[in-house]
């Protein structure tokens, strides 16, 4: 058996797909370096990224297949899940074989579990763009952390950018250390380390005050539903807001 192992990118993991069609070695397992165990029996061939090779695979994808199967495939990227390298490996040969209407065949297994995969991914980006919460910093900057279970910051950028295009803003994915950084006409996705805590601006640290009261003083005490809460808005999101 052969697996191929590639550097964790999406450039890394497109050459791996142009490899695996050029070298005849049908591997079994694309895996990313990230999160794969050495298993008996098995030969690994670490993939070397080739951007060249990587756009030769993202051009066939767009124009053999559809921008549709492109789109499902970064979606599916984004989502982190185990073994996607594998499930896009095999996604893109049906759907090579097939043609435009790859995603027609919803019945395939291979079609079904990427399209499964990247609703799981678009429900949290529409989820998120309504739940996104923004602080001003004394700098007269406005952040906003989170941590969403995909990788969906570069997803979620441009709704804030149409949005918030005259302010200057942070979106801070906590849990992968990275964020997206905009200053009213450029934005960047970078890693982000804090080396300190955070100083809001007065009229931060008033509205807050503001809106817990208000909070509280709507609610009905024999109204709350804990449960129901729970179901609407699960509590792996409440962390980073401020009523909660």
């Amino acid at each position: 058996m052969i697996y191929y192992i590639y550097d964790g990118s999406f450039e890394g993991l497109l050459t791996s797909i142009y490899e695996a069609y050029y070298r005849k070695d049908n591997p079994l397992k694309i895996l990313s370096i990230n999160n794969y165990q050495r298993e008996l029996l098995v030969e690994y061939i670490h993939i070397e990224t080739v951007p060249e090779k990587a756009e030769k695979v993202y051009n066939s994808i767009r124009k053999k297949i559809s921008v549709k199967t492109l789109q499902n495939v970064f979606y599916v990227y984004l989502s982190e899940f185990d073994d996607i390298g594998t499930l896009i490996y095999q996604y893109l040969r049906y759907g090579w074989k097939i043609g435009r209407n790859v995603d027609l065949h919803i019945s395939d297994d291979r079609v079904s579990t990427i399209h499964n995969i990247r609703r799981k991914v678009t429900r949290e980006i529409h989820f998120m763009l309504g739940l996104l919460r923004f602080k001003e910093l004394k700098n007269n900057i406005y952040y906003a952390e989170y941590e969403p279970d995909y990788n969906i910051t570069a997803l979620i950028a441009p709704h804030f950018i149409e949005r918030l295009s005259d302010q200057n803003w942070v979106i801070h994915d906590i849990k992968r250390g990275i964020g997206v950084l905009y200053n009213q006409k450029e934005w960047v996705v970078k890693d982000i380390n804090l080396e300190s805590d955070l100083e809001f601006s007065k009229d931060e640290i008033f509205y807050q005050r503001l809106w817990i009261k208000y909070f509280d003083s709507i609610a009905i005490k024999n109204r709350i539903n804990p449960k129901l809460q729970k179901s609407n808005m699960p509590m792996k999101y409440w962390k980073y807001l401020v009523e909660k």
